[in-house]
């Protein structure tokens, strides 16, 4: 393979920089998918791009940075945001279609990624732009459900969303318990619950 000529990517972010961020950031998913995570390095990296390593260090400074980098921007593009016309639906969608995603290799890198990567500067500012990014992008779900009546108009969305997702990492790091569709059904109908004081024995709208 043709090896892409060194940069440095700050100078040309629109030009060569961005051909090398790009076939690195192919590199590491295809690196992903074939065995994982956790094998990953630099020098296979390095060689499946085209680019030399300096480039790699000269721009990411570590295989974790890496990681991490490729790992937000690729989920960013995975999780879409459901309509179903209830939110009990939206949400059972949403949780499915994460649990699905986890069992990947790119889900579950990611997850890992960002659950155990030591933090530095750079990796905090990574994962705080990153849930803020996916808090913003999911909040629509919660916005329709109040203008709906189905949860309070004071129901804080970020709570609501992580109410959701938590038992759902839960499970695929700690307990190892399966998650599929029905459980996901059951989250739905128990946040929604949770987010109504006062009305415990409510039942949700269901899609």
């Amino acid at each position: 393979m043709a090896e892409v000529e060194d940069v440095v990517p700050q100078r040309r972010p629109g030009g060569r920089a961005a051909k090398v961020k790009e076939a690195v950031h192919q590199a590491v998913l295809d690196a992903v998918a074939e065995h994982g995570v956790d094998r990953l390095s630099i020098p296979d990296i390095a060689r499946r791009a085209g680019v030399r390593d300096s480039s790699i260090y000269r721009r990411w400074g570590t295989r974790e940075n890496l990681t991490l980098d490729v790992m937000l921007t690729a989920s960013e593009r995975t999780l879409p945001l459901p309509d179903t016309g209830t939110l009990h639906g939206d949400l059972t969608a949403f949780a499915t279609a994460l649990i699905g995603y986890l069992d990947t290799p790119l889900g579950n890198g990611l997850a890992r990624a960002l659950a155990f990567i030591t933090d530095s500067e750079e990796i905090t500012e990574a994962r705080n732009a990153f849930w803020n990014t996916r808090y913003k992008a999911n909040e629509a779900m919660i916005g329709r459900g109040v203008a709906r009546g189905e949860i309070p108009a004071d129901t804080d969305p970020r709570l609501a969303l992580e109410l959701l997702i938590a038992p759902i990492h839960f499970r695929h790091f700690l307990t190892r318990e399966p998650a599929d569709a029905e459980f996901a059904a059951e989250l739905a109908t128990r946040v929604i619950r949770a987010l109504q004081p006062g009305h415990e024995d409510k039942e949700p709208p269901h899609a």
